[in-house]
């Protein structure tokens, strides 16, 4: 056997493997890459940055491979990378999922291998970052100007100002324990783009924010993250880290517009943007995706209390120009909405009925639902 086929043949083996079977850095199943200065298997998007870093990288079966590199690969893998890199990941810091932003994924790749900001050595979030300014779209317009803002882990709030002396009033003190952050590079149209949610005094407000340098808008994530997670911490003493990850912050499970008519089922279609949110088990609609607040929201409740979800056809509607709809009934109302395409009535049939309506993951919903006085 040629070693060109033998040492292939070792790295499709070890690539098998559990620990090697995912990428090390998001977890993608069965990666096809490998960087042999590091030992480890990753991803195609993975790879891509870890090309950028100067890590060296070849593709498992489409790349020539010397001894030396398989027998790096043989006596190293992703269990023991981790055991070096991941040795003190704080609980509240991001960890990349295979679908999240390029930002994320590369933030997360360099604080591990080139800063090495988990082994132990350093601490990590530096204060300094509780305390900068960001990039803030206007609340009617569409321009961005720069903002005061300062994170406080002592009183749990985020606020920000209009000015960076902090001499006049503060334009928004956000309690900590409202806010939820998520990238949205395409919505916000910034690769580095923020959207920070909170529950105002009557709707949900949302405020996108961005920061030139990648590296920073990171960190100010984890720092939320991390002042979300001591917040947690305070307000569920009994719940475990486990339990209480998953609510630092979240993504939205569906994004996208449909077509809405009103409550009689007669009046003219309107296109909206929607938003589905898990935790709160709401559907936002919007006139448009970077509005500040949401024009209503309909609760999605599990089916013993009459609430389903279905694909539907109305027999007789006004003005939609789209023709593949969902149906969506509650005790009080149903409701009728049209995709312009039957991949997002899919899509959107899917997380609602999937993902809200079975409400199986009792521990989660357990510790939602604990009162804190």
């Amino acid at each position: 056997m040629a070693d060109e086929e033998r040492n292939q043949m070792i790295l499709l083996e070890l690539v098998k493997q559990p620990h090697n079977s995912v990428c090390v850095d998001c977890g993608a199943p069965d990666p096809e890459w490998a960087s042999y200065n590091l030992g480890v298997f990753v991803c195609f998007n993975c790879a891509w940055i870890h090309r950028n870093l100067s890590n060296k990288v070849k593709s498992i079966k489409l790349d020539t491979w010397e001894d030396s590199m398989v027998e790096t690969m043989k006596s190293n893998g992703n269990a023991k990378a981790r055991e070096v890199f991941e040795k003190a990941v704080p609980y509240y810091f991001y960890r990349p999922l295979p679908n999240d932003s390029t930002v994320l994924r590369e933030q997360w790749i360099r604080a591990k291998y080139e800063r090495l900001e988990f082994t132990g050595e350093t601490k990590y979030p530096p204060p300094s970052y509780t305390r900068g300014l960001l990039w803030k779209k206007g609340k009617e317009k569409t321009q961005f100007n720069q903002r005061k803002f300062v994170l406080s882990e002592t009183e749990f709030t985020l606020t920000y100002y209009t000015d960076d002396t902090e001499i006049k009033a503060p334009k928004a003190v956000i309690h900590i324990k409202d806010l939820n952050a998520m990238f949205q590079p395409e919505k916000i149209g910034h690769s580095h783009g923020l959207q920070l949610t909170y529950q105002g005094e009557h709707c949900t407000r949302n405020i996108y924010v961005y920061h030139e340098n990648s590296e920073d808008i990171v960190t100010w994530f984890n720092c939320l993250r991390a002042v979300r997670f001591a917040y947690l911490k305070t307000a569920y003493p009994t719940g475990s880290n486990d339990e209480l990850i998953p609510m630092i912050t979240r993504n939205y499970l569906k994004e996208g517009y449909m077509e809405k008519t009103g409550p009689l089922q007669s009046e003219t279609f309107r296109k909206r943007w929607f938003v589905l949110d898990a935790q709160t088990r709401k559907l936002f609609y919007y006139k448009s995706p970077l509005d500040a607040e949401e024009l209503g929201a309909i609760f999605i409740g599990p089916g013993k209390n009459n609430y389903s979800v279905k694909e539907c056809v109305p027999k007789s509607a006004r003005g939609n120009k789209w023709k593949y709809g969902v149906t969506v009934d509650t005790p009080k109302r149903q409701y009728i909405f049209m995709c312009e395409e039957e991949k997002e009535q899919k899509e959107w049939l899917s997380a609602l009925q999937q993902k809200l309506l079975d409400l199986g993951k009792a521990k989660l919903e357990k510790i939602c639902s604990v009162q804190v006085n």
